[in-house]
This record gives structure tokens, sequence and C-alpha cells, in this order.
């Protein structure tokens, strides 16, 4: 036993990275990775069974459970975003630097491309013997297991509408639990929060494309399908769709940003400085007070 500490002593001061840019962007690959795997393998279990082992509810509950354990995975340490759109949301309100947004959306499209690498590898006995195998569109196509496709509703107007909104709805909430001045959460429970909050998403927002809401959980599967035996047609399917999950996340982001400062965040913000200058003025008074009685007490002795 002595010497099996020792080794995992030994391996852990050889294996530790120095660098916290560096280690807060693993977690998120990570995390990252759980979100993809569970999520997308409820997907693949819909769709490989027939319907036997999935149904609309268990997917996005599937989604949701697995943001909830990916942020409890990374979040103390990178802060649990799994999505770029995060990540960029709080760099525009200083609360990140803008060095790690570029690290971190590397990083969350790794973790993303292994998450979907994991589900094809456990599932692909199943796929090859699926009658839409390797298909991105036409009759019972298997390349939504990983990546978003539109409906054949949906125009990439539409389209490019539905994801700007579904992330500045997603910003919006997560900024409310994120903010101290706001009626915080309780500590441990921001994961579940955030879960549920991709849970509402997905339960509403669903049905014209699947919810992507993230450049990372939807490029790095598609990536991995391209290299994978789907080919480019995964770039090409809905005249260029691929690029509307990639794009638009930004711009809901900006937008939620937008709508929670100006409608709740600035006021709360206000109202916490304006408290906090009342108190510090307060003890000013307080001490200047005290300091003039203690010059009196000390003329009287003198």
């Amino acid at each position: 036993m002595g010497r099996h500490k020792l080794f995992l002593d030994k391996l852990s001061r050889s294996c530790h990275i120095r660098n916290l840019l560096l280690r807060q962007a693993l977690a998120e690959c990570l995390g990252t990775l759980i979100l993809v795997m569970f999520g997308c393998g409820a997907v693949a279990q819909l769709v490989l069974s027939g319907g036997s082992h999935g149904m609309f509810f268990t997917v996005n509950f599937a989604f949701g459970f697995a943001a909830m354990l990916g942020i409890l995975v990374c979040g103390q340490i990178s802060g649990g975003h799994l999505n770029p759109a995060v990540t960029f949301s709080l760099c525009l309100l200083g609360r990140e630097r803008w060095r790690k947004f570029p690290m971190y959306f590397l990083f969350q499209t790794i973790g993303a491309f292994f998450g979907a690498g994991i589900i094809f590898s456990m599932y692909f006995d199943a796929l090859i013997k699926h009658p839409g195998c390797f298909n991105v569109t036409g009759t019972d196509p298997t390349a939504g297991i990983f990546a978003t496709y539109p409906g054949e509703h949906l125009t990439l107007l539409n389209g490019f509408f539905d994801q700007m909104i579904g992330t500045a709805a997603l910003i919006v909430c997560i900024l409310a639990i994120v903010d101290p001045h706001n009626n915080p959460i309780p500590q441990g429970l921001e994961a579940f929060t955030v879960g549920f909050v991709v849970l509402v998403i997905g339960l509403s927002m669903g049905f014209n494309s699947g919810y992507a809401v993230n450049p990372a959980r939807d490029f790095g599967p598609r990536l991995f399908t391209a290299m994978a035996g789907w080919g480019s047609e995964v770039f090409t399917a809905g005249q260029g769709w691929f690029l509307v999950p990639i794009s638009a996340p930004f711009i809901g982001s900006i937008i939620g940003t937008i709508i929670y400062q100006l409608m709740v965040g600035f006021h709360t913000e206000g109202e916490a400085r304006d408290q906090k200058i009342a108190i510090d003025e307060s003890v000013r008074l307080t001490n200047v007070t005290t300091n003039d009685k203690t010059k009196d007490n000390a003329k009287e002795i003198h």
C-alpha cells in the first residue's frame, strides 16, 4: 500500500500542470465531453432503437442532467461554462478575461468531438445495422444523433432566429443564477439550476432544430461525423446550416446579456453599490465621532 501511494504521489507531481488557464481549459474539455456523451447517447438510443428506448422527453432530460453533471465536474476549476456563448457573455461583462475565450472555445469543441466519438464507438454495431446508416438527410438519417439539423419546415432565417432566441434565453437565466445581488442560488445548487434551464429550453424550443444554442456542442460532433463516415454533406446539408449554430448563439449571447443587464443587472448592482457607499460613510462618521471623543477625553485629563 505504501508503494502504491508513493507511485500515485509521483504520478500526481509529474502530471500536475502549472499553467492555470490550461488547467481550466482541460476542465472545460472534460465537462463538455460529459455533456455531449450523455446527451447524444440519449439521442442515439432513441434513433437506433426506433423509439423503443427513448422519446422526446428522455432526450431533453438527458441533456439537462448532462449539463448539470458537466458543471459539477469542472465548475470549481473553470466555472463550468461548457458553452462558448456563456464564456463570451461573461467576457462582455468583464467577469472573465478575453484570453480565456479562444482557449475555452477550442477545448470545449475538442471535448464535444471526443464525446461524440465515445457514443459512436459505443453504438457502432447498432449504427451499422440501422437502415439509415451514415445518412445525413433522407430516409432514417443518423447524423442528427450527433449534431443539429433543421426540420423540413425551417428556413435559414427562421433557424437563425431560433438559435439566437434560445441562446438569449439561456444567457438571461444563467446571468440571473450567477448574479450575487439577485436572489443568489445556494452554493452547490447552481449546476442543478442550469441543468433545469437546459431542460426547459429543450422542452419548449427543441422542435425546430434540436436547440444546439452551443457552438462547441454542435461543431465538435459535426466535425467528428464528417471524419467518421458521413462526409462533407454534414456541412452542406440545409443550405450550409452548420454556420447557424456557430454564429447565431454569439449574437443571442450579446442580446441576452444586454437584456438582463438593462432590465435587472444594472439595477441590482446599483443598489448594492449604494448600500456599500452608505455603509462606508456610516463607518467613517463613526470613526470621526470616536476620534473626537478620544481627543476630548485626552484634553480633560491634561
